[in-house]
């Protein structure tokens, strides 16, 4: 059955692929460092972070010598910023070990810090033309529905199915072709939530689920255990003309980023100036802003904040403590999305 789709799939992602920026560019490292993007981010929002990193970071060798504090102000905004880490690893071993090109092998590529099997599989086939599969969330739900099976797509042992049925059926001669053609298709045709475009499905004659009238009910996927709640009071400590900041600790959530001050629990006005004044700090002037939540994969912040104003920061008895002006906190320091309900308050406003 997956044998008919090879065909009529790649000659319709031919025809209909999109434009973007990293594609068709014959470029190994363009591959990776946009499927890395990619992993938990749209298309569209990815295409200026991609520009602005390979306009900084050209080639393997910037991205290994490029020191750390750049490179999280690069991916600010991105999330996940382990990812990053471990492309900078693997781009000093791909330097160091294979004179600074991605290897031309998918085990090699699979040795690599950071990637795992879809994303060496998007290397080899894309840039190299190695047949090779590359399995990602939509490849998991087309391949689902057009054999409609209702197994787990959140297991392991599933995706390592899909990957040996897809091996058994790569074209040789476009490999990249048709990994991508599957990844298209269910990026803007065999989307997820009941919005699945079957009358646009150029391989709609062989999905069973079509078929079946079973396409919303696949594929199955078990429940995410429920996220922690943590409430945290956010403080934005400002002398005029600069913001308290500091930096995470080196391992754990956001580690090593830049954060505005937080404790635990959402504090009174009396309790947040304590907290301000515990600091060394002489408070001027409060106000409480607007509350907001950040959810992680397995936590979500709930998230109230206070603006405050103080004399002079550099009365802090906190050596932690960093002094930023609103230019160095939106160029200089890597301050986490989580944070940004406030950002306004602490960057440089760029739009006027």
């Amino acid at each position: 059955m997956l044998e008919e789709i090879v065909s009529p799939l790649v000659e319709w992602y031919r025809e209909n692929k999109r434009i973007l920026p990293w594609r068709d560019k014959n470029n190994a490292y363009y591959t990776w460092v946009s499927e890395i993007m990619l992993q938990q981010t749209r298309v569209e929002a990815v295409k200026p972070y991609f520009q602005r990193f390979i306009t900084e970071l050209p080639d393997i060798e910037a991205l290994a010598e490029c020191p750390e504090e750049k490179l999280l102000k690069l991916w600010e905004g991105l999330g996940y910023y382990n990812r990053v880490r471990n492309m900078q690893e693997a781009a000093r071993t791909v330097k160091n070990e294979y004179n600074g090109r991605l290897p031309e092998d998918y085990q090699a590529l699979l040795s690599l810090k950071g990637i795992g099997s879809y994303t060496a599989g998007a290397i080899a086939s894309i840039a190299y033309g190695i047949a090779v599969p590359a399995v990602d969330g939509n490849v998991l739900r087309v391949i689902s529905r057009i054999t409609e099976s209702t197994e787990d797509i959140s297991k392991q042992s599933v995706r390592k199915k899909i990957e040996q049925q897809l091996q058994q059926i790569m074209p040789s001669e476009c490999p990249g072709d048709f990994n991508q053609a599957l990844m298209e298709l269910g990026a803007v045709v065999c989307v997820p939530n009941g919005q699945a475009k079957c009358e646009e499905c150029p391989v709609v004659s062989a999905c069973l689920a079509c078929r079946h009238d079973k396409v919303e009910g696949i594929p199955v996927k078990a429940p995410k255990k429920a996220r922690t709640l943590e409430d945290k009071t956010v403080f934005i400590i400002q002398d005029g003309e600069y913001t308290a900041i500091r930096k995470r600790p080196e391992k754990g959530l956001l580690a090593g980023l830049y954060e505005l001050p937080n404790v635990m629990g959402h504090l009174e006005r009396k309790e947040a100036l304590s907290y301000v004044e515990s600091l060394g700090l002489e408070p001027l002037y409060i106000e409480k802003l607007p509350p907001a939540k950040h959810i992680f994969s397995h936590i979500e912040w709930r998230m109230q904040a206070y603006r405050i104003k103080v004399s002079s920061l550099k009365k802090t008895q906190d050596k932690e403590i960093i002094f930023a002006n609103k230019k160095q906190s939106g160029k200089q320091y890597a301050i986490p999305s989580a944070f940004g309900a406030y950002a306004k308050y602490i960057k440089e406003d760029t739009t006027r």
